[in-house]
């Protein structure tokens, strides 16, 4: 039996320091490992421990980690996991597929049909944001891999009746909103992780599937996957989103991470004895 493992990366498997959730006295706070290093700065952490499950799991010849994230291909490439490198990933939102670290050019062009018949272009949705935003609170407007487009704001600062209008607005079109942390996403709604789950099943012939993730963006990945599990933070958690096969945790931070590897290792363990 083959175990796919696919899991949503920031605020589920890794944190950054405004995410870590150290609630505890500093004396027992866990030990943490720095897995991502950006412009000579430590950027994003893991307990010590959860590394440690990580590169077991890795190790593991029944299961293939798959790390699956809404990051752009540099963004991904900056993080050093524990453990054997993974042999595929999932980056932008389902729209890059990597094997051994290169894009999958024929999965590239299947995504570019998809979103060519199923959706209002990226240029007019990134326009629409440029014109809609109040230059109070927003710091940055990207693109994405010309795949979807993102603001960095002063979350503070946005109106909760702007991003319901924004969300009406690009659902309309074939697009879905989500805010996390200090980022507004705008993605089409046929660019999803579940999509490019199931093709690296297919391509590992894996039986299961287990996933997790905090994100309305993960939504989709956690429904597709036999297995779930979310954190007891994110925007799935503040909204009380679970379903059957998802287990919610009430642990958050980064002691979620911790406990979501060791989840994933035991199944892992439990499905292939």
């Amino acid at each position: 039996m083959t175990v796919l493992v696919a899991s949503d990366l920031d605020r589920t498997l890794i944190y950054s320091t405004a995410a870590l959730g150290l609630t505890m006295p500093d004396p027992v706070a866990p030990r943490l490992l720095c897995v991502e290093v950006h412009e000579s700065k430590p950027l994003s952490f893991m307990t010590e421990t959860a590394a440690a499950l990580l590169a077991e799991l890795t190790e593991n010849p029944a299961a293939v980690f798959v790390p699956t994230t809404t990051r752009t291909r540099k963004q991904y490439q900056r993080i050093r996991f524990p453990g054997r490198p993974a042999p595929y990933a999932i980056c932008a939102n389902g729209g890059q597929l990597l094997v051994d670290g290169v894009p999958d050019r024929d999965w590239r062009r299947s995504v570019a049909g998809r979103l060519a018949q199923e959706c209002a272009p990226l240029e007019e949705v990134h326009q629409h944001l440029l014109a809609v935003s109040d230059p109070a609170w927003l710091r940055k407007a990207r693109i994405a891999e010309d795949l979807f487009a993102y603001l960095v704001v002063e979350r503070a600062l946005v109106p909760e009746e702007w991003l319901k209008s924004l969300t009406e607005w690009a659902e309309a079109r074939g697009w879905g909103v989500s805010l996390q942390g200090r980022k507004i996403y705008a993605v089409p709604r046929p660019l999803t992780k579940s999509a490019a789950m199931a093709e690296v099943a297919r391509r590992t012939g894996a039986t299961t599937t287990l996933a997790a993730g905090d994100s309305l963006l993960d939504a989709d990945l956690l429904l597709a996957a036999d297995r779930g599990w979310r954190p007891g933070h994110g925007e799935l958690a503040d909204a009380g989103w679970t379903a059957p096969s998802v287990t919610a945790l009430a642990t958050a931070g980064v002691l979620a991470g911790e406990e979501i590897i060791r989840a994933f290792g035991g199944t892992v363990a439990t499905l292939t004895a």
